[in-house]
């Protein structure tokens, strides 16, 4: 199972120039986070920060009853060992095949036999899709393979909280659609807790628990993703919408003429899209984490876009998950399973 992390404050600066400033959120245990935010807000620093690899100016990072930017360099070597993450390149050694690149981890920080190294790192392998292809070396693999490689490492040390910078980078549509559905079928089975940075709009709609949003030095929002979905905050309607008009410009953010001269002109942001079904597990189960749909904004008295919750079948979510969740024989250690929606 996750584990919590709780930021209370955090500041981080590289010299006079501010990244973000007072950031605070709670990373549920077990559920998928994802962070959004202009090219050049912070990021992959912010992730680079959590593992304590960055020590920031100010705030708290608390893993359980440590908290990180504190600890001596033993009991933050100790807690790096609750994380596994996944670099944007997949990070692997192009000298080394795949097999040798997974069980890296294994091999520098346990003492297993090579006999269960090589069970678990097959194990992994089976978990990403790439029994076959583990003697072969990074050069020779396609791109999305290589995160998968990458995504096989991070898991074999059997991290409690696993980081994802920017999964999608440099994969095609179709390959970060099968991504996410590993991603999501990878929190189903181990229940680890999952922060994804990524740019992909389609990503953040369908695939989290919960969406936080980073611009102009601070966290805009954060919350479950129907509350970022269904937000008036111009600047996260914006960004979800991928609009000109709006306080994100070329440059992060734009001036106050910019703004004045956009108000002038009367342009409308733009009507919310639908909020989609969540990305269901391939094998049709239901998260821990994963709410009915509809059940934030109805708790909020907030009225979804029209045509929120419609799957590509033409089937509201809104209505059939009780039907499904009713109908399906509940699997070990999961809520009661049922078909998908946003498949």
């Amino acid at each position: 199972m996750g584990v919590e992390i709780r930021v209370e404050g955090l500041t981080k600066a590289f010299g006079r120039q501010t990244i973000w400033a007072d950031v605070s959120l709670t990373l549920p245990a077990g559920e998928i986070s994802v962070l959004l935010g202009p090219s050049g807000t912070g990021k992959s620093v912010f992730l680079k920060t959590l593992v304590g690899l960055l020590k920031p100016e100010s705030g708290h990072i608390w893993i359980g009853d440590r908290d990180l930017p504190r600890l001596s360099e033993h009991l933050l070597y100790e807690t790096r060992k609750l994380f596994g993450v996944l670099f944007q390149d997949g990070a692997l050694f192009g000298s080394m095949n795949l097999y040798d690149n997974i069980a890296f981890p294994l091999r520098e920080h346990t003492k297993k036999s090579e006999s269960e190294v090589r069970r678990i790192v097959m194990e992994k392998i089976d978990m990403v899709g790439l029994v076959g292809a583990e003697g072969k070396l990074p050069g020779e693999i396609s791109g999305g393979m290589r995160k998968r490689a990458g995504l096989a490492r991070a898991l074999v040390l059997d991290p409690e909280i696993i980081l994802f910078d920017e999964p999608d980078s440099g994969l095609d549509p179709v390959r970060t659609a099968y991504l996410n559905q590993l991603i999501v079928d990878l929190n189903a089975q181990i229940g680890a807790t999952f922060l994804i940075v990524t740019h992909d709009i389609n990503t953040a709609r369908t695939v989290p628990d919960n969406i936080g949003l980073l611009f102009r030095r601070e966290l805009i929002m954060f919350g479950p993703r129907e509350m970022l979905l269904s937000s008036e905050e111009p600047v996260v309607r914006q960004f979800l919408n991928a609009r000109r008009h709006g306080p994100i410009g070329m440059s992060e953010e734009k001036d106050v003429s910019e703004l004045e001269a956009e108000a002038k002109l009367g342009h409308d942001p733009g009507q919310l899209p639908p909020i989609p079904p969540q990305l269901m597990p391939t094998d049709g189960g239901v998260r821990r984490s994963q709410s009915p749909p509809g059940s934030w904004l109805k708790a909020h008295g907030v009225q979804p876009p029209p045509g929120s919750f419609i799957d590509d079948l033409g089937r509201d979510w809104v209505q059939e998950w009780p039907r499904h969740v009713a109908s399906r024989t509940p699997v070990a250690g999961a809520q009661p399973s049922m078909g998908g929606p946003g498949r």
